[in-house]
């Protein structure tokens, strides 16, 4: 099919930067980029976060200006991940409902500030369960049917707040129809739903946990509900089921080990298909970065490329801030 050499010669395509672009076969931008934000109780906060260096939590009056400098700088769409204080945490989770917790306020501030930007909320109750689950925990038991109940009130009320886009991470058998269903009934036909459809039994998630108040708080773990990290087809069943059951978009939780996970599903459906770059990944390329041993705009622009190429439409990165600055001054490539 194919010239040999020297008829073919494949370093022609390589040999300067602008014949390297022109013949490109996956691009980043800056649309692709979803940045996940952690929130916290109080005024004139920002406070970083020990296991995700660059990384902050904002308390709702920094949260504004620091939105508005990503919306500046081309990110327009956000993740909210709220830190809840210990008092507020309980083992029937309702703060989760609260119209008043932090993350629908923080909703409520960010779309008056800013209606074009797209806001994702999680739909989980581990920062808010005082078992550290992201479901109901029952005489040691994970209950699925009546967390569905609870993530249900959860996802309307989030709703109500104005979130754009939710995100049910929290793996339940039947959680994505329930939410459909209810968003519907209650007029909410617009509001989109991210599914983390395949989201792993992952060890990738340490620093993520520290962030929202619940590291030391688990109680077992969470391989009853996320998926076996060796297992791909399970993974797809996972995926499709979602899909049939209304989601409009799914996600692979985490990335870049899961890359495999990615490409087959964008294969198999042909579905918005996007990842998260978790916190793992995060603290172990920033401190790579840090220590000199990588090197900084091109590791983050390729760690991110690499998404696009398996197949993501968009990514949830911490370095999201960092690319848009990247891209901007074209020095990744």
């Amino acid at each position: 099919m194919f010239s040999s050499f020297p008829n073919r010669r494949g370093r022609r395509l390589r040999q300067n930067r602008g014949i390297r672009a022109l013949v490109r076969e996956t691009i980043l931008s800056k649309s692709d980029l979803i940045c996940p934000i952690f929130l916290r109780e109080g005024t004139k906060i920002i406070e970083n976060i020990p296991s995700m260096p660059g990384v902050n939590r904002y308390s709702i009056d920094t949260l504004i200006p620091y939105v508005e400098k990503l919306i500046s700088s081309g990110i327009l769409t956000v993740a909210l991940f709220p830190l809840t204080p210990s008092n507020k945490k309980s083992s029937d989770c309702e703060e989760a409902w609260n119209p008043e917790n932090l993350v629908n306020i923080a909703t409520r501030q960010l779309k008056k500030n800013f209606p074009e930007l797209i806001v994702m909320l999680d739909v989980a109750l581990d920062p808010y369960n005082i078992d550290g689950h992201d479901g109901l925990l029952v005489n040691g038991k994970i209950i699925n049917d009546e967390t569905l109940v609870a993530l249900e009130r959860q996802a309307l009320v989030q709703a109500e707040s104005g979130a754009d886009i939710l995100g049910p991470s929290d793996m339940m058998d039947g959680r994505i129809k329930k939410i459909r269903v209810a968003l519907e009934e209650k007029g909410f036909k617009d509001t989109l739903i991210m599914s983390y459809a395949a989201k792993f039994a992952s060890a990738y998630y340490g620093p993520f946990r520290e962030a929202v108040g619940a590291q030391g708080l688990l109680k077992g773990d969470k391989k009853t509900y996320q998926i076996d990290p060796p297992n791909i087809q399970e993974a797809i069943r996972e995926v499709e089921e979602d899909i049939n059951e209304g989601a409009d978009m799914v996600m692979v939780k985490p990335g870049m080990p899961y890359l495999d996970i990615i490409s087959e599903v964008k294969r198999k459906f042909s579905f918005p298909t996007f990842a998260y770059q978790v916190s793992g990944e995060y603290s172990m390329i920033r401190g790579a970065i840090e220590n000199n041993w990588l090197e900084k705009d091109i590791t983050i622009i390729e760690s991110l490329t690499c998404f696009k190429r398996a197949g993501c439409d968009g990514i949830l990165t911490y370095f999201a801030p960092e690319a848009a600055d990247i891209l901007d001054k074209g020095s990744g490539g």
